[in-house]
């Protein structure tokens, strides 16, 4: 499988890995993505191996007649089926991919439509090859490693864990941070537990921010942990996130998801996990949405698990 894209879109394609993974539970499953992300899928349930999207290689193949590298056109050619999901409009990276000879080529959609949850566009063309999809809700299945560096992670934090994700990849997308920060200062000032507060290389300003409550004990910032590593200590958090590629990372590692949605449609990029529970935004503009009201779903999450508030 080819699959490219940042983390929410690897992400919203596991169903799709999964189907293909059960019907065919002996096969070898390849990825070709980046690596740091498909990481995710590498010898943990989905892939025997992944393969690095970024090979100087590769390039030729997105060229017209063009000499193709020797270990690449042997490579795709070793497969009985080969699933893209890049965007390829003009055919020219199936064409060469034919040329390799690759046996079977099964095109998924390289842009998501506003009309129906990203996860199901993107496993119609597994659909379509007969293969049935009956559970849409990505799942992420860390190794005990991934648990083990998780445990180290989190070593002397009293439970329950909350994560907060203060970023995203848009700054529309984003709740303001005094609020993330007036949400903060209501846990650590009321509740029991600690709080995570989760960020990578494009969240740096957001998390910066909210180093005004660095000081408290109860407080650990993960920045830029390996995703594999990320998923196994958000795997029994509560987390609060928005619309983003962590927030799908959460939702699929089990995580008790509350996702703030603004501009963006919830019925078509969130994810479709029980576990994960969406506020939009009146209006779809985040700075109109009240601290009360997520702080109420905290509570109610935080309840449900027993701890009182």
């Amino acid at each position: 499988m080819i699959r490219g894209g940042a983390i929410g879109d690897f992400i919203l394609t596991l169903p799709a890995i999964k189907a293909v993974r059960d019907a065919y539970p002996d096969a070898r499953l390849e990825i070709l993505g980046y690596k740091h992300i498909a990481a995710l899928a590498e010898n943990r349930f989905y892939a025997e191996r992944v393969r690095s999207i970024e090979s100087a290689g590769l390039a030729r193949f997105f060229a017209r007649d063009s000499d193709l590298p020797a270990d690449l056109t042997k490579y795709f050619a070793g497969f009985d089926l080969v699933i893209s999901y890049l965007s390829d409009p003009d055919l020219i990276f199936e064409t060469n991919l034919r040329r390799s000879g690759a046996k079977k080529i099964i095109r998924g959609p390289g842009k998501i439509e506003n009309h129906s949850n990203a996860t199901r566009q993107l496993a119609r063309p597994i659909e379509e090859l007969g293969i049935p999809i009956s559970d849409f809700a990505s799942k992420i299945f860390p190794s005990d490693e991934d648990r083990h560096r998780a445990r180290q992670f989190l070593d002397g934090l009293a439970e329950p864990i909350v994560a907060f994700h203060p970023g995203s990849g848009s700054e529309q997308k984003n709740w303001p941070l005094k609020n993330w920060i007036a949400l903060g200062n209501y846990f650590l000032g009321n509740l029991a537990g600690s709080l995570v507060i989760v960020s990578g290389e494009a969240d740096q300003t957001q998390a910066a921010r909210l180093e005004s409550i660095r000081e408290n004990s109860r407080v650990k910032f993960a920045k830029s942990l390996p995703l594999t590593d990320l998923a196994a200590v958000l795997e029994h958090t509560i987390f609060v996130g928005h619309d983003s590629g962590v927030s799908h990372l959460a939702a699929a590692a089990g995580a008790n998801c509350i996702l703030l949605f603004g501009p963006t449609d919830p019925a078509v990029w969130a994810p479709p996990n029980e576990n994960a529970r969406v506020i939009r935004a009146p209006e779809g503009d985040l700075a109109r949405l009240d601290v009360d009201l997520v702080r109420g779903a905290l509570d109610q999450e935080l309840m449900r698990i027993g701890i009182r508030t």
